[in-house]
């Protein structure tokens, strides 16, 4: 079996005592030497490179570890545990990685100083047992990978959803029609039996009228549903326009507002004043926001405030929708956008779909924050047509 420690170190060690003081002069500056390489290597490599002793004690990380854990110099020294409470080093410091497997692998997810998913492989450095020598850590960013998973698995439930509605849609389509115009000449009866009231009684002229009523209501749930599908299954294309956030607003709350005032909720704006006009589809992003504030709606029962608030930053403008009804337990969060699922008892569990499929198209993202018994809100990020400069930050060299 070959030795995994270097051959020069080997050499070294087996002739370290007949060394004089410039021949051990030679072999530090080697030595030196190499370390600087090892390290100039791992400052460049995108993957973190944690080395720990036997006890879990940080005793060497690389740049990547800073930008993706926060690990700054001078937090050597550290417990592995208290600087990733994530991992469980009890765990891995037991592990026999005698039997050939002498790589350990663990995920997960971390919030400080971004949100990310890193994937974990801890090597003992001696390739033997974790426990007797310390482990190398190597973490990787797998937070576009995942992401990447997450849209396959999305775009095959389109797919699916896609095949679906399309039947459905056909198969409905027609007799929607055929109940239309029927429902139609009902009502020219309806107006001729009414022309003549002494053959008629005025009871059942009221009752038909009542079924007439509930019947269209129903036939325009219907065909809401229709729509809805065809919507989530035939995105239009984008037609962009330098625009404001701000306009998209007015003109959605122009839109709604008796219906809001209707429900007794009071709206609150707070539009920034110099909102910079980003390219965006005024229609399809009016359509965004009218499905956020009718949930915001549906989610406050009895009075309530309804805010829509717009701001911008270096990365982009955004416009959020916040209620006060509520709020959406985190089991149901994590759910909230699936085709089809919902929390209403007559929702179709496509609308929240159709707001994340424009807001893509966009090149923007969903940001949503909820408590349960205090409200929702909703943050639209859409990009700026121009970036704006970023200064970079001072390093010491």
């Amino acid at each position: 079996m070959v030795s995994s420690k270097s051959s020069f170190l080997d050499k070294v060690l087996g002739r370290i005592g007949r060394l004089d003081a410039e021949g051990l002069q030679t072999v530090v500056q080697r030595l030196a030497r190499e370390r600087s390489f090892l390290e100039t290597l791992f400052n460049t490599i995108e993957d973190g490179v944690l080395v720990v002793d036997e006890s879990g004690k940080i005793i060497y990380f690389n740049q990547a570890v800073t930008r993706l854990i926060g690990l700054q110099a001078g937090d050597d020294e550290q417990h592995i545990s208290k600087v990733l409470p994530e991992i469980n080093w009890e765990k891995i410091s037991r592990a026999d990685n005698s039997g050939g497997e002498n790589i350990l692998r663990h995920e997960f997810e971390i919030h400080y100083p971004r949100s990310r998913f890193l994937r974990l492989y801890a090597a003992p450095l001696d390739g033997e047992a974790i426990g007797s020598s310390g482990v190398a850590l190597i973490l990787q960013d797998a937070t576009k990978a995942r992401q990447k998973t997450f849209e396959a698995i999305e775009s095959e439930r389109v797919q699916a959803l896609t095949l679906l509605a399309a039947s459905v849609a056909h198969e409905i389509g027609n007799p929607l029609n055929a109940l239309h115009i029927h429902l139609q000449l009902m009502e020219r009866e309806l107006k001729k039996l009414k022309s003549s009231p002494q053959k008629n009684s005025g009871a059942e002229i009221s009752r038909l009228e009542q079924f007439l009523e509930v019947s269209k209501g129903e036939i325009n749930r219907l065909d809401y549903i229709i729509t809805q599908f065809l919507g989530a299954i035939r995105p239009a294309p984008l037609q962009l326009k330098m625009a404001s956030l701000n306009d998209v607003v007015e003109k959605t709350l122009g839109l709604l507002r008796p219906e809001i005032e209707n429900r007794g909720i009071e709206i609150k704006t707070k539009l920034s004043r110099r909102l910079t006009a980003t390219p965006i589809d005024a229609t399809q992003m009016q359509q965004v926001l009218v499905n956020l504030v009718k949930n915001a709606l549906q989610a406050m029962s009895k009075g309530g405030a309804l805010t829509l608030h717009t701001g911008e930053n270096d990365d982009g403008v955004w416009v959020s929708v916040s209620d006060t009804g509520g709020g959406i337990p985190q089991e149901q969060i994590n759910r909230i956008f699936e085709p089809f699922y919902t929390t209403k008892k007559k929702g179709t569990g496509l609308g929240l779909m159709i707001v994340q499929r424009i807001v893509r198209l966009h090149g923007g993202k969903i940001e949503l924050e909820s408590r349960v018994g205090h409200g929702t809100t909703f943050r639209i990020w859409l990009p700026l047509y121009e970036r704006k400069p970023r200064l970079l930050e001072n390093k010491i060299s």
